[in-house]
């Protein structure tokens, strides 16, 4: 991570080609439908990877984020942007950090695709997991904060806030393995690979016992969620695409996943020096999620790890055959692609841990 990659990330452009609407459409739209808004409105684009395109509104009064479904034909069940404003709403009516949801567009005749307006958030977002733009004793407390926001998330009864069918409960890990499984191995193009075979063989066999069921982010890293201005705080956490009723520790694990994480890949911790830096160790981290939820520790714990790492490991493949074909359209497809079998290295590293 890097000053490049912040910059590449943060703040708006003028809105690219093939991504801009009618906005007059929109103004009528956002006069009817969200109390307090008026006019003239200046529409920019967020320059982040998100997969459903992300604008930012600005007013005399007042600045709004709008997400929508990209234009053109898209795969059944993507980009549910209805879902991600399903569940901003409800956990938002619980208590959890979220921007506040003020309408969802379900009429693609307004702008061309569905979409939802939510509050603009004001406070940073971090880049780099090691929180290099604060002090260093004041860096344990960030790391903190997003240990208590997740274990807040997963603290809740999905049925009690309106979630209860936002996914489906139970057997997690054997759906989850045999979507990735076969998703790698109907994918020729990108070939196969000896540490990937060897996941694909183990991890159905090797579930731990007990099933969990509350909602689950998906994608929990610093660079998804906007800290206050001044202070060790979360305000808002972003990017709800991947949330669905899954197992908690596999969501914490997919977040702690950063200490094993190289930082060119996605924000994480490897090869950092905790100490120097006065981050708290993997399992000093795992402890404190431990205490918030109620547990006295979590076994099987390099299984969760590996499966994680499976997981994004095969998300990478799909992106090698994408770029192998020629239709990876994310601008840094290519270095995904290149980083494959890194990750795959990474999640047998961790199966063979369990093997003892």
């Amino acid at each position: 991570m890097n000053d490049d990659l912040t910059a590449a990330n943060s703040g708006t452009d003028p809105v690219r080609e093939g991504y801009g609407f009618d906005e007059a459409a929109l103004a009528k739209w956002m006069t009817a439908n969200v109390e307090g808004f008026r006019g003239p409105m200046e529409v920019r684009q967020f320059k982040g990877g998100q997969s459903n395109p992300t604008y930012q509104l600005v007013t005399p009064a007042q600045k709004y984020v709008l997400r929508r479904k990209p234009p053109g034909e898209l795969l059944p069940g993507a980009h549910a942007v209805d879902r991600e404003a399903l569940v901003l709403s409800k956990l938002g009516a619980a208590g959890f950090p979220v921007a506040k949801v003020y309408g969802l567009c379900t009429d693609d005749a307004v702008i061309g695709t569905w979409f939802f307006v939510m509050e603009m958030v004001e406070g940073r977002i971090f880049w780099d997991a090691t929180f290099p733009e604060v002090s260093r004793d004041e860096r344990p407390r960030y790391l903190d904060a997003m240990n208590q926001t997740i274990a807040l998330l997963h603290s809740y009864d999905p049925a009690a806030i309106g979630l209860g069918e936002y996914g489906k409960p139970g057997n997690y890990f054997a759906r989850q393995i045999s979507r990735w499984s076969r998703q790698y191995l109907a994918d020729d193009l990108a070939g196969r690979n000896a540490d990937m075979d060897a996941l694909v063989e183990w991890l159905p066999g090797n579930i731990p016992e007990g099933d969990e069921s509350t909602v689950v982010h998906g994608d929990f890293r610093c660079d998804n969620m906007i800290f206050h201005p001044t202070q060790p705080r979360v305000l808002a956490v972003l990017d709800w695409e991947l949330s669905t009723l899954g197992h908690p520790i596999a969501d914490f694990a997919n977040h702690a996943m950063m200490y094993r994480m190289p930082p060119d890949i996605v924000a994480g911790l490897e090869g950092a020096d905790l100490a120097a830096l006065n981050i708290p160790s993997e399992a000093e981290y795992v402890a404190a999620y431990c205490a918030r939820t109620g547990r006295s520790s979590i076994e099987n714990w390099h299984f969760y790890l590996a499966f994680n790492l499976f997981r994004l490991a095969a998300i990478f493949h799909g992106i090698k055959g994408r770029v192998l074909r020629g239709t990876a359209s994310s601008v840094n497809a290519r270095d995904r692609a290149e980083a494959f079998p890194r990750l795959a290295g990474l999640a047998r590293e961790a199966m063979e841990q369990c093997r003892g």
